[in-house]
């Protein structure tokens, strides 16, 4: 019996064929057949005639060496063990999202949609319902339809390289398109009519693959995969997985890629990040999953569109998700609804680490009954005392829960809940557990009502409630234990991110009197530090090297690391990307800093206010006078460049003829110029390529000057 290599009108290439020829066959045959296997659930041929053509090409691989491919399908089996897993900075920003918890909030999202949009768009909105899987993030690249990294989400801003364990993913395309797609199959066609018709892409069932593609998806194990090895491991004596989602995170962070290989690991695609060599692009995130689906990804079928005028169906669709989510085989922890156009979407912007476009729709986590054993306080970094619920443990989803949230004095006082009492709580997705109500019916008197404490627990000063306000507060800036939360956040990776300063340090350095304020992390006293127990020379080396590379991280950094109220990692970038540094931030005002494209009034008055007060006006001379760095990125200066570009602020917006936006990035770093996100009074040129879009209204309403890459060159001496 003949293998059947591809559909029935082509026909293998005989062994008279070349080794180099035949090889490069049954690499096509081989990625086709799993492509209809793994992607579109409709495999042509049998297991062990599939067998037969991959044995043969790893024998031919073997005897020729000299033509190994790093996208050939026998990479999948792993093999390589990495050291550790290297850092990759993301091409964009990967955001989280905003939540929403019901039609109210769904409803008010919409209508700060509209108000954000002139009339002419509020017309032309329409929304993407996508589901929210609960998996690992991951960022793939593709350049020339070969992939070339990926990596995890990991700080939204940093992710690691995992390259070699996700090539063993079998879903995901080594080279795209992929090619052999049988348009006319019944399970294809089927798979296209998933999203419903009309789907407005001008592509070709077989592209041209583009110059460059980066794109997000999400890793995940099946319920039934998942659960069979599990029981492999049990039956192994080995170690088994709590749920899923660490399952599936765990199997992509592994060091020994051939273990990930045998791991069940699937992926679905959902996001074009960058997408460069491409005549006529996706315009809407519609047209993008049917494109990404044209080239061989994994696109999840259960997606919808919905128009302005539907939205209320939109919203009755949310409401029933729920419901219908039980029927699927992977595991969610709610549903994404987006702006359906790029265009909106580049317009609407984003607020904080939050994308404007976009919200996350969550369902109803999974409930539990357990005792409550005690509730404790915990200060954090702000000074604000916290109730939290100590529990008896009781799993829920696969997770093991022994704490949970009580919120405040008046949550705990208003739902009358007693030490001692069953309790229900509930746990979505990696939402912290929470006490719902108490359940007074199982009482049986030896429950104890709770108040808080009048002192704070770690130094004794009195407790302050404001006025007006839900959270008490220790209002001792010297307590201790406030300050261990503030060092912690100040050396953790959102911020300063000291290798080897860990909460452990924190503690003891505190407790040792070595740190006194946020500075002293930059002073420490090595001499004593050698002295002690456990800290020895090499120890003590590699910290003093964290903590000397850490003063020279980008300043964006330092302010997060102050944690001033509202300014997280992204809010802090956008600032620093509009000042010099510091110092000139800390001289603006209120209506300065709400003119910045991100930053409303309530992150410009918590701004002024923290900057106004001489104590953290000392911490900044302080660091300064450490040689903390003061201002952001250092542009790269290539030797012997000119500095043409010294002073000006520049934006990037559209397709550039012959340079990607990085590139063009570099090439202004380069030559003494910075390049912002966004167009502002500030910025003295954007650089404009084809298909460019609201920022160059912007640019033209504020009189910016706008350059082409010609006039860019030409004024750079070229």
């Amino acid at each position: 019996m003949p293998v059947h290599v591809f559909p029935s009108h082509q026909h293998p290439t005989p062994m008279t064929q070349s080794d180099s020829s035949r090889i490069n066959t049954l690499r096509a045959a081989v990625r086709y057949h799993q492509h209809r296997y793994y992607v579109l659930d409709d495999p042509e041929v049998s297991d062990a005639e599939f067998d037969a053509l991959f044995q043969e090409l790893q024998r031919l691989e073997a005897e020729h060496p000299e033509l190994a491919s790093p996208d050939s399908p026998t990479v999948r089996v792993g093999g390589l063990i990495a050291e550790r897993f290297e850092k990759v900075r993301h091409p964009a920003p990967i955001l989280s999202l905003a939540n929403a918890f019901g039609p109210e909030d769904m409803h008010a999202w919409r209508e700060r949609l509209r108000r954000l949009l002139p009339e002419e768009e509020q017309a032309k909105l329409a929304y993407v319902v996508e589901p929210k899987f609960d998996g690992l993030t991951v960022v793939l690249h593709y350049e020339n339809g070969r992939f070339v990294l990926g990596s995890t989400r990991g700080d939204g801003e940093v992710g690691e390289n995992i390259t070699p364990n996700l090539r063993t993913v079998r879903v995901l395309p080594l080279t795209i398109p992929v090619t052999g797609q049988d348009e006319k199959s019944p399970a294809e066609a089927q798979r296209r009519r998933e999203i419903p018709d009309p789907i407005p892409n001008p592509h070709s069932p077989f592209p041209t693959p583009p110059t460059r593609l980066v794109l997000r998806g999400e890793a995940y194990v099946t319920v039934d995969d998942f659960d069979a090895f599990n029981r492999g491991q049990e039956a192994q004596g080995e170690r088994t997985y709590a749920n899923p989602r660490n399952f599936a995170a765990g199997s992509l962070r592994l060091l020994d890629s051939s273990i990930s290989a045998r791991r069940p690991l699937r992926l679905w695609t959902y996001q074009v990040l960058i997408l460069e060599g491409v005549e006529n692009p996706p315009a809407s995130q519609w047209e993008s999953l049917a494109y990404l689906r044209t080239l061989g990804f994994p696109v999840c079928p259960e997606v919808r569109r919905f128009t302005d005028d539907q939205f209320d169906e939109l919203v009755d669709y949310l409401a029933r998700w729920h419901d219908l989510r039980g029927r699927l085989p992977y595991e969610l922890d709610g549903m994404v609804v987006k702006v359906d156009l790029l265009s909106q979407q580049e317009r609407l912007g984003f607020t904080g680490k939050d994308p404007r476009w976009a919200v996350a729709y969550k369902t109803g986590g999974e409930e539990a009954t357990t005792k409550l054993l005690d509730i404790a306080v915990k200060v954090g970094r702000t000074g604000a005392v916290t109730p939290n619920a100590v529990l008896e443990p009781v799993a829920i989803g696969g997770v093991t829960v022994s704490a949970a949230t009580l919120h405040n004095e008046d949550y705990i006082r208003d739902l009358d809940i007693r030490v001692g009492d069953t309790v229900l709580i509930k746990r979505a997705g990696d939402v912290i557990p929470k006490v719902l109500r108490p359940l007074p019916e199982l009482r049986d008197g030896s429950e104890q009502p709770w108040q808080m404490p009048a002192v704070c627990p770690v130094c004794g000063q009195a407790l302050v409630r404001p006025e007006g306000e839900a959270a008490t507060y220790c209002v001792n800036n010297a307590c201790p234990e406030q300050l261990v939360r503030k060092v912690e956040y100040f050396v953790g990776k959102g911020a300063l991110d000291i290798v080897g300063f860990g909460s452990r340090q924190a503690e003891l350095f505190v407790e040792s009197g070595f740190i006194h304020d946020l500075a002293d992390v930059f002073d420490l006293p090595w001499e004593t530090i050698s002295a002690m127990e456990g800290y020895g020379e090499k120890r003590v080396e590699n910290l003093r090297a964290g903590i000397e590379a850490a003063k020279n991280r980008p300043a964006a950094r330092l302010l997060t690391g102050l944690g001033i109220r509202f300014v997280g990692e992204v809010v802090a970038e956008i600032v620093m990307a509009a000042f010099p540094d510091l110092p000139a931030l800390m001289a603006a005002d209120v209506e300065t800093l709400s003119a910045i494209e991100g930053i409303g009034p309530k992150i410009a008055t918590s701004l002024v206010e923290f900057f106004s007060l001489e104590p953290n006006r000392a911490l900044i001379d302080e660091f300064a006078s450490l040689g903390v760095r003061m201002s952001g990125e250092a542009p790269t200066i290539a030797e012997g460049v000119a500095q043409p570009f010294a002073g000006l602020t520049f934006v990037i917006t559209g397709t550039l003829p012959t340079m990607s936006r990085d590139e063009a990035k570099a090439y202004i770093e380069a030559r003494g110029g910075k390049v912002t996100g966004s167009v502002s009074a500030r910025t003295d040129f954007l650089l404009a390529g084809e298909k460019a879009g609201s920022k160059l209204e912007k640019a033209e309403k504020l009189g910016v000057a706008v350059w082409s890459e010609d006039e860019m060159r030409g004024r750079a001496g070229e």
